[in-house]
C-alpha cells in the first residue's frame, strides 16, 4: 500500500541514545504497515549520531532488494573541506551504484554555507533528490539552521531550479502555518535524553510560507515522515487534506524510522481521509506510493 521515502537502519545498534532498527526490524514493522519498500538514507554528519557508511545501505539492500531502496549521504566536508570541493565525483559513483537520492543532510550549519551550496550544486548536475532535515538554531542540535521564514531554502531553491529538496522535519513542517512564535519551529534534544520546545497546534488561521513555496517553486516536494508532518496536517482535519490535494503530486509518504517501537501515526490518518472522501482515491494513490515510484524512477 505504501512506499516509505525515508526511513533508517543500522547493521549494528552504535552506543547511542536512539536504538536504530535493524533492517530486519524495520521489515518487520513494514509487514504490520502495509509499506512494499523503503527507501533507506545514511547518517554521515555526526551532530548527534554516528555516522555509518554508503556501504552499509548498499550491502542491506543487497540483501533485500525487493524492500529497500538506496540513498547515499556525503557530508559537505568531504574531500577537501571547502566550498569547491568535487563531490560530483562521490555522488556520481553512489548514483551508479543505484542510490537514488542523496540524504538525509542534516549537518548544523546555515542552508546557505557555502560548503553545503556546493554539495546541492553538484546533487543538481548529478541529478539525485535531496532531502535535508533542519535546525532553528546553530550548536547543540543537528539539521541545517534556516530563519523563520526560510528565506535560506528559498534562495537555495530559486539558485538551483533543476534541484529537486524534499522539505522534512520540524523547522520545514511547522511553517505550514503562520507562526505564533519562532519557538514553534522545533525541538531541540538534550543529552538525557529529553526535548525542549514545541510545535503549533490548533487550527490553521493563516497559510504560513510553506505552501506559498510550493506554489512558487516546483522543485520544492514534501516529505511527510517524522511526527512534525503529522502533526502538521493532524492539527487542520480541514486544511491538511486542502494541501494534500493542491500538492498532489509532490507529497510522499515516509515514516523516518529510527527505532522498532516508533509510533507511525500517518499512515492511519491518511486511510481515515480517504475513508471519509476527505482526500480522493487518486490523491491517496500518488502520496502513498506513486509520487515517490516516480520520482526515484522504481
Amino acid at each position: 500500500m505504501f512506499i516509505d521515502i525515508h526511513a533508517h537502519a543500522y547493521r549494528r545498534h552504535p552506543p547511542i541514545l536512539v536504538q536504530f532498527c535493524t533492517p530486519e526490524q524495520l521489515l518487520k514493522r513494514y509487514d504490520d504497515a502495509g509499506i512494499e519498500r523503503g527507501a533507506l538514507l545514511p547518517i554521515v554528519s555526526p551532530e548527534i549520531y554516528l555516522p555509518q557508511a554508503n556501504e552499509d545501505i548498499l550491502e542491506m539492500v543487497e540483501r533485500y532488494p525487493d524492500r529497500f531502496i538506496p540513498f547515499c549521504n556525503v557530508d559537505p566536508r568531504a574531500l577537501t573541506n571547502s566550498a569547491d570541493a568535487p563531490l560530483d565525483r562521490l555522488l556520481r559513483y553512489y548514483r551508479d551504484q543505484g542510490c537514488k537520492g542523496l540524504g538525509e543532510v542534516m549537518l548544523n550549519v546555515p542552508v546557505m554555507h557555502p560548503m553545503v551550496q556546493n554539495l546541492f550544486k553538484h546533487a543538481e548536475a548529478v541529478g539525485l533528490p535531496v532531502t535535508f532535515d533542519g535546525s532553528d538554531l546553530v550548536g547543540g542540535d543537528f539539521g541545517l539552521y534556516d530563519d523563520p521564514g526560510l528565506p535560506q531554502l528559498e534562495h537555495t531553491l530559486q539558485k538551483f531550479p533543476k534541484l529537486i529538496m524534499l522539505g522534512h522535519g520540524p523547522v520545514f513542517w511547522s511553517e505550514i502555518g503562520r507562526l505564533e512564535t519562532p519557538g514553534e519551529r522545533g525541538f531541540v534534544f538534550r543529552p538525557d535524553g529529553g526535548q525542549v520546545g514545541r510545535l503549533p497546534t490548533g487550527p490553521i488561521k493563516e497559510e504560513g510560507v510553506v505552501p506559498k513555496l510550493f506554489r512558487r517553486y516546483p522543485n520544492l516536494y514534501g516529505d511527510l515522515s517524522d511526527f512534525t508532518a503529522y502533526n502538521a496536517f493532524a492539527r487542520d482535519p480541514d486544511y491538511g487534506p486542502k494541501f494534500l490535494t493542491e500538492f498532489q503530486d509532490r507529497i510522499l509518504y515516509g515514516t523516518d524510522m529510527c527505532g522498532f517501537d516508533m509510533p507511525i501515526p500517518l499512515g492511519d490518518l491518511l486511510c481515515d481521509w480517504r475513508g471519509k472522501g476527505k482526500i480522493s482515491e487518486t490523491v491517496f494513490q500518488k502520496v502513498a506510493r506513486e509520487n515517490a515510484i516516480k520520482l526515484l524512477g522504481l
